[in-house]
């Protein structure tokens, strides 16, 4: 081996054993009371394999971008929050702001390698190119999500107001990508939707955002449903996507007077239970809480808080499958890991990270069906809301 390729495995194996040792990583495949001699066998398997790839691949590579891609792989088989940044992307991660000057309306997260949309803003850039939760978006700019970490992904959509972003984009029932050309807005806070049903006897309440501002304004309407005659409550949480978990919880105990909410728990991590507290508790009338697949983040609590706590029925599709903090570890040469640190579980002991929220009563399209669907005909009716209306029709008010 010539020097440079010694010197990358020997960086590369200090750096992945001090971290195993450390306790940073928590690969499954060492445990407690074997951490150093599975660290020192990993670390010959890596050396072994840079040297084929060095000595035996069509052409001589480039080691510094094979362990780079090694070590995006590495963390992205850990979970889709968790990134390797490299010293550039770590630098322009920081300097960043937070959220962006402008948007394109979609939240994003990986899912088999590639960025795919969690949900889209009403009202957004990406609502008007109709992008929908579950499209793959296979580049940005022309570059691969596949080989960006998520952090970048989501900074490589923001920008300047008025500037583009090109994407490349795999829909469920289209077989090739399709190039869509994005302008960046300065996004706008969506109002919350309210509706009534069945002579106002329902109350219909979508949050399109979880923040501070928006549970208290949903607090305030539930206060004052009863001078309108409002009986029962449906509330829709599709589409719903936040990292403000403690506002997801804030929502679910204004319908839950006592048990828990939620847990949070990590490798390292100090456990944290999360209970309702009866001060701020609010109704409790009859509940019905719509979900789908773009329910994530915030919403997935307060959805799996209802549902465990025997206080709402849930209606809809499986939630996407989001609840973890991340820490950042800088590293030596300026790059860093975002590690998924801990996971939120649910209070019957779900992981929502790993097995989202799966609704009492299945409502939406099949895959098939959304396969089958033609873009040019009329909506079609919304069943899961109508299912969700007949539940909360046959509950005693």
């Amino acid at each position: 081996m010539n020097r440079f390729f010694q010197r990358s495995v020997f960086v590369l194996s200090l750096g992945l054993l001090v971290a195993l040792i450390a306790g940073e990583f928590g690969l499954r495949a060492v445990r407690a009371g074997s951490n150093d001699d599975g660290a020192y066998k990993q670390m010959h398997v890596y050396a072994e394999v840079l040297k084929k790839v060095q000595t035996e691949y069509v052409v001589e590579p480039s080691i510094p971008d094979v362990t780079t891609g090694a070590l995006h792989g590495l963390l992205e088989t850990l979970d889709a929050n968790s990134s390797y940044l490299t010293a550039a992307e770590y630098k322009a991660y920081k300097v960043h702001p937070e959220g962006g000057d402008a948007q394109v309306g979609l939240a994003v997260s990986k899912r088999y390698g590639y960025a795919v949309v969690v949900s889209v803003m009403p009202g957004s850039p990406a609502e008007k190119e109709h992008l929908s939760d579950g499209d793959a978006i296979e580049s940005i700019d022309g570059h691969s999500t596949r080989e960006i970490p998520l952090a970048m992904v989501k900074y490589m959509l923001e920008g300047k107001p008025g500037t583009p972003v090109v994407l490349s984009v795999i829909r469920p029932r289209k077989s090739d990508p399709e190039k869509l050309t994005l302008t960046r807005a300065v996004a706008s806070v969506p109002n919350l939707g309210e509706q009534q049903y069945e002579s106002s006897s329902i109350l219909y309440l979508k949050p399109v955002i979880l923040n501070a501002a928006r549970v208290d304004e949903i607090a305030s309407h539930i206060k004052s449903m009863q001078k309108n005659g409002n009986k029962k409550i449906l509330l829709d949480l599709r589409d719903v996507t936040s990292d403000a978990e403690d506002q997801g919880l804030r929502l679910a105990n204004l319908f839950l007077k006592q048990g828990t909410l939620a847990t949070l728990s990590g490798q390292k991590y100090p456990t944290q239970t999360f209970t309702a507290d009866s001060s701020k508790f609010v109704t409790d009338v009859p509940l019905v809480v719509l979900v789908n697949r773009g329910t994530a983040g915030a919403a997935e609590l307060a959805a799996a808080a209802l549902a465990d706590n025997k206080r709402a029925d849930l209606v809809g599709e499986r939630t996407f499958g989001e609840g973890s903090v991340q820490k950042t570890i800088e590293l030596p040469d300026g790059a860093a890991l975002l590690l998924t640190v801990a996971t939120y579980s649910t209070p019957g002991g779900k992981k929502i990270l790993q097995e989202a929220v799966t609704p009492g009563v299945l409502a939406g399209p099949t895959p098939e069906q959304e396969a089958d669907e033609d873009d040019s005909a009329p909506p079609k009716a919304d069943a899961p809301l109508n299912k969700a209306l007949e539940l909360l029709k046959a509950k005693a008010a």
